[in-house]
């Protein structure tokens, strides 16, 4: 910003590098097999608090319009997708059953610390500030991607992203991170970039499909699969970048069921089943080798 135009918003793209995603596409019309095949680990049961066993299903809070990671699917109730596959493994793992409750992804969190959820899985970006207020898993990586109309009409280059309508879901790390410096960088670069937020992914995922904005920004696998399921009328642009875990999330004080998480998505990964879910759905390239509760976050 201190450089002249040019130079202000590569490194302004070059400083969104260091953060890291949030909760699609044009949703299936069809419903995914699941491979989930896993059973109980005594083991890993056993680290499960007592009044969450006794409880025995867990309600999940999932924004069900981010495909791969959790939609819905052709029926138009059932929550799918390689976070529901990969935490219902977790689940029977460590002898429980999820059911899956829709909501808006801003209120998953909130929703967890009141009680209304005993879990968040909703493809959230691990961060500081989402760890001063919640226990959060480790369990997939992934980054942050543009996507434009097929063949880029608008000749949209990702590392001069000024002068465009953007599009992206609100709440999520692009849009309360990662745009706002360069909205501040483009209007002092005098061609200001507008953003326009939606409460679901598959939204700004019509919006880029209609022309209504010219460019989305979301998670790395959510735009593989928007670019799959648009049928040609999507393409990514640029390359992936602010590689970040994901994680499940627990209320504050759920740091011993976080625990038993961390136990079951090892078992999953010793006994090969963890990659078999990820590559189900085509997301294997953010398979991690680590789970950990409350890992080192970025600000």
């Amino acid at each position: 910003m201190r450089r002249g135009t040019i130079a202000a918003v590569v490194a302004l793209t070059a400083a969104l590098m260091l953060s890291g995603c949030g909760s699609s596409s044009l949703n299936d019309t069809g419903q995914h097999k699941s491979t989930v095949t896993s059973s109980v680990n005594k083991a890993a049961a056993a680290m499960v608090p007592k009044a969450i066993k006794d409880k025995g299903t867990l309600v999940v809070g999932s924004d069900a319009s981010y495909a791969p990671s959790e939609f819905l699917a052709g029926d138009g109730t059932t929550v799918e997708g390689f976070d529901v596959d990969l935490f219902n493994a977790v689940a029977k793992t460590l002898g429980l059953k999820a059911t899956y409750q829709n909501a808006k992804f801003g209120s998953i969190i909130s929703g967890v610390n009141s009680g209304k959820f005993d879990i968040g899985v909703s493809s959230f970006s691990i961060d500081a500030d989402r760890e001063k207020s919640a226990t959060m898993v480790s369990y997939f990586s992934a980054g942050t991607l543009w996507a434009v109309a097929s063949g880029n009409p608008k000749k949209i280059d990702p590392t001069k992203p000024c002068g465009i309508r953007v599009a992206v879901q609100s709440s999520t790390t692009q849009s309360l991170d990662q745009l706002p410096p360069l909205v501040k960088a483009c209007q002092k670069a005098g061609k200001p970039t507008h953003v326009d937020s939606y409460d679901q992914q598959n939204q700004a995922t019509a919006a880029v499909v209609s022309g209504k904005d010219d460019a989305m920004l979301a998670d790395s696998p959510v735009i593989a699969y928007a670019v799959k399921q648009s049928k040609g009328k999507l393409e990514a642009v640029g390359s992936i970048f602010a590689s970040a875990p994901y994680g499940y999330v627990l209320p504050k004080s759920e740091t011993d069921f976080g625990k038993a998480i961390v136990a079951a998505l090892k078992v999953l990964q010793s006994n090969g089943e963890y990659e078999k879910i990820l590559k189900s759905w085509g997301v294997e390239q953010g398979a991690i080798s680590d789970f950990v509760v409350n890992p080192p976050a970025t600000s």
